[in-house]
């Protein structure tokens, strides 16, 4: 115990030197959770707001679907048959069907992607109940993006032409029943919501779907013939490699500090052992083996990490727990030109394994770098280290 007491007092007889030190890296400490919570609340509320709006959990394609290709469209969709009607009728999955077509809004021309829904389904947090039948149009729903590109209103009639599964064009009136407040653009931009049901009629696909969307513990195996099935870490992934890669653009800036701290604590016990030299050779002199001094330097520098974490939760702890609970505003309709399923403010989430981690990490860095330059002592003899020598 004589090492750990001896390193101690040797750290706080520093004075301004250890503080400075232990403050610079505690800075280093707070920014990684803050930096690692931020985009760790961004991957939790992005994947939570698109499973329960859109991909629930994992959705069926049918045979030739690409979201990413319009083309793939006309002729993506499959009769819903066998275990996946099962599960529609059991309310344990909801199909979608999607047909290209084109609105007129206000005498303008607009591509539109028609989307049909079971006006009853629970599955998908979307509003679908308000798409009743109506007497005459075809009842819509629009999100508040959808609504802003169009120019269209809730009470509005807008007539939209398709083109059928026989290759016939044809045109009804829909009539806008809502307009729908949502942070998803996958279910909002370009797109227009009908029932499922009207939309098989219009389109000549009795029965038929895109896509199947299945609930969270449905339970289904993924081998159904004309269908593919996506799972959530195929939907997420997309998610997952942009918060991967923001995470390390931002890993440069806190490596930048943790660097620096570590280049401080490094010239310090750099000075520290030059100034000390005739403290070594007599250590040495009293029995002190060149390992057990080399063990006092780099424990001196493991307590400044330990310090910078306490100095780091002081400051640190106020701060995450504020914007854990307030969040982190970016702007009103900012994240929308992200165009990933965020709201004005991202909460960061914050875990006992983050904290640990980063804690552990400070710590190691400063030992590691606390014991390079104190390799010299090894080689010193006792002798020129008490006439101020180092070898």
């Amino acid at each position: 115990m004589i090492i750990p007491k001896l390193a101690f007092r040797n750290m706080v007889g520093a004075g301004m030197k250890t503080w400075l030190n232990a403050g610079v890296l505690s800075m280093a400490f707070v920014v990684i959770i803050w930096s690692q919570g931020l985009y760790r609340g961004m991957d939790i509320e992005v994947s939570r707001t698109m499973i329960d709006s859109y991909y629930g959990g994992g959705q069926f394609w049918a045979e030739g679907y690409d979201p990413f290709d319009p083309f793939t469209l006309q002729d993506a969709h499959r009769p819903i048959g066998g275990p996946l009607q099962g599960l529609v009728d059991k309310g344990r999955a909801t199909p979608l069907l999607f047909v290209q077509g084109t609105i007129y809004p206000n005498g303008r021309l607009l591509p539109a992607l028609l989307k049909g829904i079971d006006p009853g389904q629970m599955l998908l947090a979307i509003p679908s109940s308000v798409l009743k039948a109506g007497d005459h149009e075809i009842p819509a729903l629009i999100g508040s993006r959808m609504a802003e590109t169009s120019g269209l209103r809730k009470g509005d009639v807008v007539t939209v032409r398709w083109r059928d599964a026989r290759g016939t064009f044809d045109a009804r009136d829909l009539a806008i029943v809502e307009v729908m407040s949502t942070k998803v653009q996958a279910i909002d931009s370009g797109q227009i919501w009908v029932p499922l049901q009207a939309l098989q009629e219009m389109a000549a696909m009795p029965s038929e779907a895109t896509v199947v969307v299945t609930a969270k513990d449905s339970g289904l195996r993924p081998e159904v013939p004309g269908w593919i099935y996506r799972g959530l870490d195929f939907l997420l992934q997309d998610i997952k490699d942009l918060v991967r890669g923001k995470s390390v653009g931002a890993s440069i800036l806190y490596s930048l500090l943790l660097f620096l701290a570590l280049l401080a604590i490094f010239n310090t016990q750099l000075l520290s052992i030059w100034r000390r030299r005739k403290e070594i050779g007599t250590m040495m002199a009293m029995g002190l083996t060149r390992w057990r001094v080399v063990g006092l330097f780099t424990c001196e520098g493991g307590l400044s990490g330990v310090l910078a974490a306490l100095i780091g939760a002081v400051y640190g702890i106020p701060l995450l727990a504020y914007t854990a609970a307030k969040g982190f505003g970016f702007g009103e309709d900012q994240m929308d030109k992200f165009g990933i399923a965020l709201g004005d403010r991202l909460y960061p989430t914050y875990s006992a394994a983050l904290v640990i981690g980063t804690t552990l990490l400070v710590f190691l860095a400063a030992t590691v770098v606390s014991f390079i330059p104190t390799r010299k002592i090894a080689k010193m003899k006792p002798t020129e280290a008490l006439r101020g020598r180092i070898s």
